[in-house]
């Protein structure tokens, strides 16, 4: 009876250990929508998942909300576009290590017939006057998402509060800039939005990009760990190994080639330092 007792004791503190490995094998990543739906943050998880052994779960929502959530300890790392609230949540001793890893530009998308006439100006802030003095159809996703956090810094660069009928907090942004950019096509008004959303949609949607390429457009995409002092218990070693592979040649070469096939250009850029350090001399 010992010996069975003490068999069936050893195959249970087994399966404990072998239960206790594989949750140690977990990466928890809080990521902002785009990288999620465009499918980079996907590729880039079962790709790590595969060479690692790692299993990675995620969860998307827009930064502001996925910083929030960050904040309890139930995730072990964050994928954002916000930089003033990323340096916020490190400042709070939430995050450590933030580290650039891709870039796109955000667009003003608007009807062809740009009833505003904003088509090929060169300043995102005077287009944004523009829009604002014409009073036409602007939706805002108003959810205080990187994306709503650059349109909100465009609109104080140009020295503009905007409201009245024509600006709209649509009630459905934290669905996300691909809801939003349809809900945009559907009332056929201006938004400002990232140029990945608009390849993905461009073949289904009649919005077209009316002004671009203005350095304050530009969309930077980073990682940022979760403090371990402040939560001992997330998956610190998991993190750091995601992060050291998200940054390095690998990759920043998948980011690269990501979307080119497709749509006839890639949805992101590389952007990490190492990356830079070799291709950007």
């Amino acid at each position: 009876m010992n010996f069975l007792r003490n068999s069936i004791l050893t195959v249970m503190g087994l399966a404990l250990c072998a239960l206790s490995a594989q949750a140690a094998e977990t990466l928890r990543i809080s990521s902002t929508i785009g990288p999620v739906d465009a499918g980079m943050l996907p590729l880039l998880a079962d790709t790590f998942s595969q060479k690692t052994g790692i299993a990675i779960t995620i969860e998307k929502a827009g930064t502001g909300a996925t910083l929030k959530k960050a904040e309890s300890g139930n995730f072990d790392l964050v994928m954002v576009h916000a930089r003033k609230l990323e340096d916020a949540f490190c400042a709070a001793g939430f995050g450590i290590d933030r580290r650039d890893v891709m870039y796109n530009d955000f667009v003003i998308l608007g009807p062809k017939a740009d009833p505003a006439g904003i088509k090929g100006m060169k300043s995102v802030t005077e287009a944004m006057a523009k829009l604002a003095a014409a009073k036409v159809h602007f939706v805002s996703r108003g959810d205080k998402s990187g994306t709503h956090v650059k349109e909100m810094d465009i609109w104080a660069a140009a020295g503009i509060q905007p409201s009245g009928s024509w600006y709209e907090v649509w009630e459905g942004g934290s669905k996300g800039n691909k809801a939003t950019t349809l809900y945009a096509e559907e009332k056929q008004a201006y938004t400002l939005m990232d140029r990945a959303t608009w390849l993905t949609l461009k073949d289904t949607i009649s919005l077209v990009p009316l002004m671009e390429a203005d350095p304050l457009m530009l969309n930077l995409i980073a990682v940022i760990r979760i403090n371990p002092e402040k939560f001992p218990a997330i998956h610190k070693e998991e993190a750091l190994k995601f992060a050291d592979w998200v940054v390095g040649d690998e990759a920043q070469t998948i980011i690269r080639d990501f979307g080119k096939d497709k749509y006839g250009q890639p949805l992101f850029f590389p952007n990490s330092d190492q990356w830079n350090a070799k291709h950007k001399k």
